[in-house]
């Protein structure tokens, strides 16, 4: 079989939105300037599309035209490397998968223990937030809640009482060993965050978590947080206002 074609046949066999690199193509293509050549090829045909250099996908068609590929295909080499987590989603499109923002961003916000300058890929800008925790499949969903928190007056398209409602929701849908585990990973947050958090385990009866978050705050300093006292009547006793 001709190198071309076989190309496109291993292409053929990838589901559109899979985002693909020459990796891709380790041990079934011998010549690496072929891959290269079919590729941009294809791309200029339309068969595949250029997402940047060295990255491509099959187009997926809907009723109002091309479909790009979510997010998670777009950025998946700067959160897993060699199958070890390195950063995970975080942001608009996280916010809105919780329930907390209908609004669907063109920033993709990748949360990580080191950092870097923000860039442009394909149509997203793809920025980075500091995370001080480690980062594992277990912690991510809890670190994501915490973000939320965490920016909760940035939240576009909702207002920070709103949001505080939905939190304490997710809060309260976890387990007692993921509340535990949420609390630690706050202590590691800016004091606001450990604050509402430690004020929504207290409204939900963890007094024991909240207390530990408590001992972590300066007692003088106050957070204005619009709106959440009106969800957490104890919100005050966190200097909350």
């Amino acid at each position: 079989m001709k190198i071309a074609a076989n190309i496109k046949n291993i292409i053929d066999r990838l589901p559109r939105g899979y985002v693909f690199t020459s990796d891709d193509f380790t041990g079934k293509v011998s010549s690496k300037e072929a891959l290269v050549k079919t590729l941009n090829r294809l791309a200029a045909s339309g068969k595949i599309v250029k997402l940047a250099k060295g990255k491509y996908y099959k187009p997926e068609q809907s009723p109002f035209g091309e479909l790009p590929p979510n997010q998670y295909q777009v950025v998946k080499d700067l959160l897993e490397r060699g199958g070890k987590v390195h950063g995970y989603l975080t942001g608009v499109s996280i916010y809105s998968r919780l329930g907390l923002t209908t609004q669907v961003g063109s920033t993709i916000q990748i949360g990580r223990n080191e950092t870097r300058a923000s860039f442009k890929r394909g149509r997203y800008t793809i920025s980075f937030v500091k995370q001080k925790n480690r980062i594992s499949k277990d912690n991510i969903p809890l670190l994501q809640i915490l973000d939320g928190i965490r920016f909760i007056k940035k939240i576009p398209d909702a207002s920070p009482k709103k949001s505080c409602e939905i939190l304490q929701n997710l809060i309260a849908a976890l387990s007692e060993e993921e509340q535990s585990r949420i609390s630690k990973l706050a202590l590691k947050y800016q004091p606001s965050t450990r604050a509402l958090l430690g004020a929504i385990l207290a409204h939900l009866g963890n007094e024991e978590r909240a207390a530990i978050l408590k001992k972590s705050l300066n007692p003088f300093t106050s957070y204005t947080i619009p709106g959440v006292s009106e969800v957490l009547p104890a919100a005050a006793g966190w200097n909350i206002k």
